[in-house]
């Protein structure tokens, strides 16, 4: 199957629609991530205290736009920003403008001043990200494990009460895969 192949996503949609997780896929070398549409149900599928704060995921321009005047990042900063998340795949920790508060949907991602961001944009994921545009995420594992790699080693660790999409087929499973990359940006102090 070609890596732009859409996945069967059903479950994951349905999971997502009634407000409850799904582990899903990322492009290698990222593992899998669990998603959702509340923070809560992320931290609940990874048994962990329910206000832990949580990646929020712009996938979508909305979601992006959404958070624009919030964050305080030069204009070249800002495209550098979104070049890393969405084309170089990694986890941004972005500043904050100091006396703005970012709006409501993006708190439980908001940390001392910072936004936690993860951007991938994977093509097979696609459909199913249009119908979600605002997701929360966190690497798919359970708190002091490994994130997973496969789709099988997901369903080992979340059971049956989390669907997994299963991607392994596009994905290079032999090679250990490290958690996403991250990195904070400072500051411009405007």
């Amino acid at each position: 199957m070609p890596a732009t192949a859409p996945l069967d996503t059903g479950a994951a949609a349905d999971a997502l629609t009634t407000g409850r997780a799904a582990v899903l896929p990322n492009p290698s070398p990222l593992t899998y991530v669990v998603a959702a549409t509340s923070p809560q149900a992320v931290n609940d599928a990874k048994a962990r205290p329910a206000d832990q704060e949580v990646a929020l995921w712009v996938h979508s321009d909305t979601t992006w736009s959404g958070l624009a005047p919030t964050l305080d990042l030069t204009p070249a900063a800002f495209s550098t920003a979104l070049d890393l998340l969405r084309v170089e795949l990694v986890t941004l920790l972005v500043p904050v403008h100091a006396g703005t508060t970012p709006p409501a949907w993006a708190l439980p991602a908001l940390r001392d001043g910072h936004l936690l961001l993860f951007g991938a944009h994977w093509q097979p994921l696609a459909h199913l990200l249009a119908r979600f545009p605002r997701l929360y995420v966190s690497s798919a594992n359970r708190t002091g494990q490994a994130p997973v790699a496969t789709a099988a080693e997901a369903r080992a660790m979340f059971g049956p009460g989390t669907p997994v999409t299963d991607a392994d087929s596009l994905r290079d499973t032999g090679t250990p895969m490290p958690p996403p990359p991250c990195c904070a940006s400072r500051p411009t102090g405007h």
